[in-house]
């Protein structure tokens, strides 16, 4: 009987002991020191729909510039890797072989003109013979031939004048396009081949204006169809994503007529002026399209957003400075911000920094005051560099 007497006793003196700590758990969780927390500001404005893909720089023209005759070259004209005219000179290729062939040429057309003139005239006066009975009509149409046939020999020893010449102007090789010259692949004094596939004297980009091209996801293809029907779109580029301003402007200008199927992706290309020649062939940059802006959008600081178990969250904190851990949805992000779709209303403070020391339904204590993603940081004036100098 004393045994259970003191077991009962012992059982009692535990579950107050039980009690007393329950009640020191409780006090400590209410008396917990509010988070030290940044917000953010949810705002609504106007905000660009865009595309983001890494583009490569491709010349508007490439032409591979080759030797339509035989013969030494004799003369380059032009520095590796100048900008040339289009029509500027490049390359002289021996021509005094040719130069033979034209006035040999221009030598046999002037003998065969002098003789048509002097058979027309033949003619004329075979014309008036025959007028007056001296000679017969077998004869002036004897002459008349001759004069026939004549013309037509000046008219071939033209043709083969023309001929000549356009045969020496290929010894003197101009630039089709304007552009950067490339390399010169064959050294003065070489002999060249006519249009030899396995040898070029030089390529010649066309860097003004220039392409762009880039290739973006095919579900994008829908909206891309839709609004550069509306517009031209624009397409901005950068030289890293990390740049503020975009180092060039251009238009939208090409969509490939095939999508990638083994990529899923189509292609795209964009024009630039490119008139300092700040984008060289084969440059890798940052290609943004612009298709349209969305009006009345609600963003808030990227920061804010959080991913849990159930999906993306942000803390709401309240007018009572108690934090409210609500579900969103994100539709995308621009910049440093993501645009929600659901769950947050323009006004509304959200914790951008100190997320882990925060409860739901717990206090908050706002360390700095209340910012935006967007807004910059104001300079200090003069006045205020004086207050803290002194």
């Amino acid at each position: 009987m004393l045994t259970k007497k003191t077991a009962a006793a012992v059982a009692a003196l535990a579950f107050s002991f039980l009690l007393v700590a329950c009640s020191d758990n409780s006090k400590a969780r209410t008396q917990r020191p509010p988070a030290v927390v940044a917000v953010g500001q949810a705002l609504q404005k106007a905000v660009p729909l865009e595309l983001r893909a890494v583009g490569t720089i491709e010349p508007y023209a490439r032409v591979t510039v080759k030797a339509q005759v035989t013969g030494r070259l004799d003369k380059v004209h032009f520095r590796e890797g100048q900008f040339v005219q289009k029509g500027a000179l490049l390359f002289t290729i021996d021509p005094r072989q040719q130069q033979a062939a034209v006035r040999q040429a221009e030598a046999a057309l002037a003998r065969d003109i002098a003789q048509f003139e002097n058979a027309r005239e033949d003619e004329r006066r075979y014309a008036e013979l025959l007028q007056k009975g001296y000679v017969s009509r077998q004869q002036y149409e004897q002459s008349r031939t001759s004069a026939a046939a004549l013309e037509a020999v000046a008219a071939a020893s033209r043709a083969n004048l023309e001929a000549a010449k356009t045969q020496l102007s290929y010894y003197f090789i101009h630039s089709p396009i304007a552009g950067r010259a490339g390399d010169v692949l064959i050294d003065e004094g070489n002999l060249i081949k006519a249009n030899d596939d396995n040898k070029s004297l030089t390529t010649i980009n066309q860097v003004e204006p220039i392409h762009v091209g880039f290739a973006v996801p095919e579900q994008h293809l829908a909206d891309i169809r839709k609004y550069s029907a509306q517009k031209p779109l624009s397409v901005n580029v950068y030289l890293s994503k990390t740049d503020p301003e975009p180092i060039e402007q251009g238009t939208l200008t090409f969509v490939d007529n095939t999508v990638d199927a083994s990529t899923g992706t189509i292609k795209l290309k964009a024009t630039f002026k490119n008139s300092g020649h700040r984008l060289w062939p084969g440059q890798f940059v940052t290609a943004v399209l612009k298709l349209s802006v969305q009006d009345d959008a609600v963003v808030v600081p990227s920061e804010a957003v959080q991913t849990g178990q159930a999906g993306q969250y942000v803390f709401v904190i309240g007018e009572d400075m108690t934090a409210e851990n609500r579900a969103v949805v994100v539709s995308r992000t621009y910049g440093n911000e993501s645009i929600i779709t659901q769950g947050i209303r323009p006004g509304d403070r959200v914790v951008i920094d100190g997320q882990m020391r925060v409860l739901p339904g717990g206090k908050v204590q706002i360390k700095d005051p209340v910012t935006t993603s967007s807004a910059p940081a104001a300079a200090p004036n003069k006045t205020e560099k004086a207050d803290k100098k002194d």
